[in-house]
Order: structure tokens, then C-alpha cells, then sequence
């Protein structure tokens, strides 16, 4: 393992971070912090609590993991997108770097980035809730799980993308209508038995699910299930990888 050459790739993706830190990690927290005005204050007044929670508490889990989602997949995209872009990713393929390190050194700093995003959500939550984190354990590992899936699935799409309207219709046309209509904002149960079916389809539901009985004991599905469906999606992933640096797709050509 050359742990120099995924240092170095990994260190570069954080230096961007730092470089753009109003948008990689202020815009998102403001986001945040207006959903929580917005539907803790005026969704919040009509429903008080879902299942024994308050409702401005019971939408955290699900904010925290919108922001997780969007910004892995983002970080991750653009990350390798942009050498493609510029053409540097020839200088990396031909450098004595295994595809392994490639994809540790992007997705590892993608990863990190969202993972920080979220406990930074979770600190500001607080200040307009009360939170409080029955399985701490288990709430990490949801988050970390959740962060390294998508940030494989955004490294994905940054090497299928060819422009950057690409880059960006996954995200905001699949992505952040499934995350809404995953159970962020609701509990399942509350809807009809033929839109809570349907709804159950959605991959997106298991997530929130299991990152949410992580804080309240309070699930709409298993965790054994949620935690199943997540390393079920993050093995899809890494096998798609695999599959993307054996035939060199769109990397080669």
C-alpha cells in the first residue's frame, strides 16, 4: 500500500475544503438552519410531536442526512470530475498509484468532509432543539457508513459525467427528491397504507430510518434491515468501481 501517494491525494481534497470553506461547509449549516426555522416554526406549531418526539427534534436525524447525501455525492463528483476536466487524471493513471489508493485517497477526503458537515449540523441543531443521542455508537456508524456509500456513488457519477450539467442532474433530480421523500420530514406511518408501500421502495427511507432510531429508539423499518440496505447499497458501489478502472470506463478514452 502506498499510504504517500493516498496522503497526498487525500490532503489535496481537504485543501480545497479549506479553500472554499463558504460554500463546502458555511452554505450548507445556513441551509440547515432555515429548514429549521421554517418547518420547526411553521410545520412545528400544527404537528408537536411524531411518535412522543417534538417535531422540530424529530426532523434532525433527517436534515443531518440530506446534507451527508448531497455533500458526498457533490465532493466526491467533483473531485474526480475536474482532473477529467483539465486532464490531469492521465498523470495520475500513469503514476505508480494503485486504483485502490486512487479511490481511497478521493473517497476517504469526500467521506471526511460530509462526516464533519454532519456532526457540525448536529452541534447547530442543538442550539434550536433539544437533542439527545440514545446510541452514539450506532449513530457514527450510520453516519460514517452513510458518507463512504455516497461518496463511492458520487465518484460514479463524477467519472460517468462528460459536463457539468451531468454532474449535477443525478444529484438534484434522483438524489434530494428521494431524501424528501424518504421519511425526512415525516414518519412513514403517518401516510396512507398505499403511499407508505410505495415509499417503502425508496432506498432512502432505510437510511434515515436507522440514522433516526440511532437518537429515539423510533424506526419505520428494522435497524437490522436499515443497516443491511446501506452495506448492501455501499457493496453495490464498490463493485461498480471495480468494474469502472478493469475496463478503464471513460477514463481511458
Amino acid at each position: 500500500m502506498n499510504w504517500r501517494a493516498v496522503q497526498a491525494i487525500y490532503l489535496f481534497e481537504m485543501a480545497r475544503t479549506w479553500r472554499t470553506l463558504l460554500q463546502s461547509i458555511v452554505s450548507p449549516v445556513v441551509s440547515t438552519s432555515l429548514y429549521f426555522v421554517v418547518f420547526g416554526a411553521a410545520i412545528g406549531s400544527r404537528i408537536t410531536e411524531v411518535d412522543g418526539v417534538s417535531y422540530g427534534t424529530f426532523i434532525v436525524p433527517g436534515l443531518v442526512m440530506l446534507s451527508v447525501l448531497t455533500q458526498s455525492i457533490a465532493n466526491a463528483s467533483f473531485g474526480i470530475y475536474f482532473p477529467k476536466f483539465v486532464g490531469t487524471i492521465y498523470e495520475l493513471l500513469s503514476a505508480p498509484v494503485s486504483y485502490f489508493e486512487i479511490v481511497l485517497g478521493y473517497v476517504g477526503a469526500a467521506a471526511t468532509k460530509s462526516i464533519i458537515l454532519g456532526l457540525i449540523i448536529l452541534a447547530t441543531a442543538a442550539l434550536f432543539v433539544p437533542l439527545h443521542i440514545m446510541h452514539p455508537w450506532w449513530m457514527l456508524t450510520f453516519l460514517v457508513l452513510t458518507a463512504v456509500t455516497f461518496s463511492l456513488f458520487g465518484f460514479i457519477i463524477g467519472i460517468w459525467a462528460d459536463g457539468f450539467e451531468k454532474l449535477q442532474m443525478i444529484p438534484m433530480l434522483v438524489v434530494t427528491p428521494l431524501t424528501f421523500l424518504g421519511g425526512s420530514f415525516y414518519s412513514v406511518s403517518m401516510l396512507p397504507s398505499g403511499w407508505r408501500t410505495i415509499t417503502l421502495l425508496n432506498p432512502v427511507v432505510y437510511l434515515i430510518s436507522g440514522f433516526r432510531w440511532s437518537f429515539y429508539e423510533i424506526a419505520d423499518v428494522s435497524v437490522a434491515l436499515s443497516l443491511g440496505m446501506t452495506l448492501g447499497f455501499l457493496a453495490v458501489c464498490m463493485v461498480m468501481v471495480w468494474w469502472i478502472f478493469r475496463t478503464g470506463y471513460r477514463l481511458k478514452n
